[in-house]
């Protein structure tokens, strides 16, 4: 029985006594749901900030008109007086209006480019997402890309299409005018400006075109598989040429194919029937439209041109669909006489048709090329071979001022009397021995001499003093390097082109200071925008390492004894060094004597720097030699270009800087670098032999053998063979110096015959000459481009 006194149990009592149970977590879902919320506002940041960014570039954007969407986007070339010398593609198209565009041919670039084309607003999302896709699976058979057919018309109307102009900026500007194309004109409109406007090789712009360069027809004419071929080639109109390359022809058309039979506008049966079709069939051999340039283009800049689209490819320009103008150095006047020079036969007489030259003229105070050619008779060819920038024949001799000579009043400060020697010499580590062309020694003349006289052994000497190392500097100073390492052989032998050497011996025209040559001077793309291009000159060398040679090359002109004078000009304040190249032993007994492979002349004044190069092409060809009296042509042909130039330039005389003083030597004015009026003590080691060469040089046996840059080049010109990897090695003839400075000088002076004995004093003199060198080397021996 319970007592009254006893608590009572209430309901609080019984829940104090239960235990607790553990509650339930309710901070995950709110992490979460905090994690969800800052991921989503991330991305409406993201959303708005794109939105705002592309809204911002989109107010920049370029103004797009009618004109723009249906004209041509040829690449125009000016020259340096603002006129336009050539229109790639420009003359090739024939516009054609959007009802007679073949709704086949309309459904074949739809199917191809952008199958939504009829349902999206100018930029498409879906298939912006789909193609990156695709792109990762590797499924879109390359016909889709992430850009609409309007973005592509937009594209090709008004943007650049050089690779460094891909920008998010430049994206979004084009979508945006896609946008605006879309909503300003119809599918139709739009169908028609792009196939009118699109690249389709050869120099042909427009399907219309396309279809009567390479099918002789007009579009309603084509059968579905020709069609086909068209609406594939503007991705890659190149390599898509069903006459140059019908293998990747077929496949991109049958790939067009496979694209309208998914699309549904043709069955698959008529898919598998145009694809059984040759894609050779129905091209046409002969085409109504020039291949490649207009009509204001010919033949006097193809060179010039070729090696400016060269340029804009090393730029980064398109030039096929990029609408560009582009400006150039080109003096019109300049290049026509050059060209009337060399291709017909009113300046020289020419000795066959297959006898060619390079040459190049650059601007010494800024490095303009001004004209250059690239061959003579030439026929139809187009952009062929540009001899002026080919690097496989050597300089010879017109290497001595610039690995020799250069080096040695720049770092040893030699006078232009230094005492060089020319006596006996054997390559170090050899056997092979060097000659001159006369196989006599002179002993000890001035540098001077050993230069206008274009003797190898002083030269070979002065560069062994120099050395490699400091004479490679000297080079490189003047925008020459090279793969492999030089040796004493170069300096009578480099492989560089008449555009390198222009440039080198422009500076030392203009005081010592390199411009890199160059012909685009702007680039405006389609977008408006102005891109200046300039040289900017580097010290190359001290103002009298510059004056001291320029004084010496003038000699080789002016002396009587000089090995250029069929290059002189009465009056004209010049200078310059030639160079010839004759034969390898192993040859020299099937040609004349005295017959060369190659013959060169550079020269310049105070405003221009000349460099030519003649000779053949296959120098080892019956025939196909430069006789001993052929070796002017060269000087000739810098004579008459150099008197028309001079007639438009002034004539004036360079003064010695203040680092050089002037003395008298037997009656000669000479110089020095003020400060070392001494000779410098020769270093090298002399031979013993008799007063004339043997005429057997062996093979080098060590850096002179496979390796050697050059072999002995007699005082101009080296050139090469590369048949084999070793050297063929061979004596050097070097000329007699050739007439005067008359036009008929191709004679040899009477004053040319004197020779001397091996012991001969610098009293004693050889009328010397035309320099000759000889010399085989490998590819190795290139200079790079």
């Amino acid at each position: 029985m319970s007592s009254h006194n006893e608590p009572r149990e209430t309901r609080m009592s019984r829940n104090a006594d239960r235990k607790p149970g553990p509650k339930k977590p309710r901070h995950g879902w709110r992490t979460f749901r905090r994690i969800l919320f800052v991921f989503v506002a991330i991305i409406v940041l993201g959303l708005l900030a794109g939105a705002g960014l592309f809204f911002y570039y989109a107010q920049s954007a370029p103004k797009i008109s009618q004109s723009a969407l249906s004209s041509d986007a040829s690449t125009r070339i000016y020259d340096a007086n603002g006129k336009v010398i050539s229109r790639l593609g420009a003359q090739n198209r024939t516009y054609v209006k959007s009802k007679n565009i073949p709704k086949m041919l309309e459904k074949a670039v739809v199917s191809t480019e952008d199958r939504r084309f009829y349902k999206n607003n100018g930029i498409d999302p879906v298939r912006i997402i789909g193609a990156a896709f695709a792109n990762v699976t590797g499924s879109s058979l390359g016909m889709q890309g992430g850009s609409t057919l309007t973005q592509q018309l937009v594209k090709l109307s008004v943007f650049s299409t050089a690779a460094s102009d891909r920008t998010l900026k430049r994206k979004a500007q084009e979508a945006w005018l896609a946008l605006k194309v879309d909503h300003n004109y119809s599918k139709q409109q739009i169908l028609e400006y792009y196939i009118n406007k699109v690249y389709m090789g050869n120099g042909v712009y427009g399907m219309q075109t396309a279809a009567q360069y390479y099918y002789g027809k007009k579009l309603s004419k084509l059968n579905l598989a020709q069609m086909a071929q068209l609406a594939g080639m503007p991705q890659r109109p190149s390599l898509y040429d069903p006459i140059h390359y019908p293998k990747y022809a077929k496949q991109r058309r049958d790939l067009v194919l496979e694209a309208m039979a998914k699309n549904k506008v043709i069955t698959s049966a008529q898919a598998k029937a145009a694809e059984a079709t040759s894609v050779k069939t129905g091209v046409v051999k002969n085409h109504n439209t020039t291949s490649a340039t207009s009509a204001h283009t010919t033949k006097v800049v193809d060179a010039y041109l070729k090696q400016v689209y060269q340029e804009l490819k090393n730029k980064g320009y398109n030039t096929t669909n990029g609408g560009l103008k582009v400006y150039t150095n080109l003096d019109m006047g300049a290049q026509k006489k050059l060209y009337n020079i060399v291709n017909t036969d009113n300046y020289v007489d020419f000795p066959s048709s297959k006898f060619q030259v390079g040459s190049t003229i650059v601007n010494p105070n800024n490095g303009k090329v001004v004209a250059m050619i690239g061959g003579r008779k030439t026929g139809n060819v187009s952009f062929g071979l540009n001899r002026a920038v080919q690097t496989d024949r050597s300089s010879a001799s017109t290497a001595k001022p610039l690995m020799d000579y250069g080096p040695a009043i720049e770092y040893l400060y030699y006078p232009t009397y230094e005492s060089v020697k020319d006596t006996a010499f054997t390559y170090p580590g050899t056997t092979k021995k060097l000659y001159d062309w006369d196989k006599e020694y002179q002993g000890t003349i001035t540098m001077r001499k050993a230069l206008y006289e274009s003797r190898n052994i002083p030269a070979v000497r002065t560069l062994q003093n120099v050395g490699i190392k400091k004479a490679t500097t000297f080079l490189k100073g003047l925008g020459m390097t090279f793969d492999k390492t030089l040796t004493l052989q170069n300096g009578i032998g480099l492989y560089i082109s008449s555009e390198q050497e222009a440039a080198a011996y422009a500076a030392f025209a203009n005081g010592g200071t390199y411009y890199k040559p160059y012909l685009v001077s702007k680039v405006v793309t389609q977008d408006g925008k102005s891109h200046k291009y300039s040289s900017n000159g580097n010290k190359a060398m001290s103002s009298a390492t510059a004056f001291m040679l320029t004084d010496m090359m003038k000699d080789v002109i002016t002396n009587e004894n000089g090995s250029g004078r069929s290059a002189a000009i009465s009056g004209l304040y010049q200078a310059g060094k030639t160079g010839t190249d004759s034969y390898p032993d192993d040859y020299a007994d099937k040609v004349p004597d005295g017959a060369t492979m190659d013959s060169w002349f550079t020269g310049y004044t105070k405003n221009y720097a000349i460099s030519v190069w003649t000779g053949y092409d296959k120098q080892f060809q019956t025939g196909h030699y430069v006789s001993e009296s052929q070796t002017s042509i060269a000087q000739k042909i810098y004579k008459y270009e150099m008197t028309y130039l001079a007639s438009k330039s002034t004539n004036s005389n360079w003064t010695a800087p203040s680092t050089v003083t002037a003395t008298k030597k037997n009656n000669t004015t000479e110089y020095y670098v003020t400060g070392h009026p001494g000779t410098v003590s020769d270093t090298t080691s002399d031979t013993t032999s008799s007063s004339q060469y043997g005429s057997t040089n062996t093979s080098s046996s060590s850096a002179y053998s496979s390796n050697s840059q050059v072999t002995t080049s007699s005082s101009s010109t080296g050139t090469s063979t590369t048949e084999s990897s070793s050297s063929k090695e061979s004596s050097s003839t070097e000329q007699r110096p050739s007439g005067g400075s008359d036009d008929d000088d191709d004679t040899n002076s009477s004053s040319a015959t004197t020779t001397s004995s091996s012991s001969s004093s610098a009293t004693s003199t050889t009328s010397s000459a035309d320099d000759q060198g000889t010399t085989t080397t490998t590819n190795n021996d290139e200079a790079d481009d």
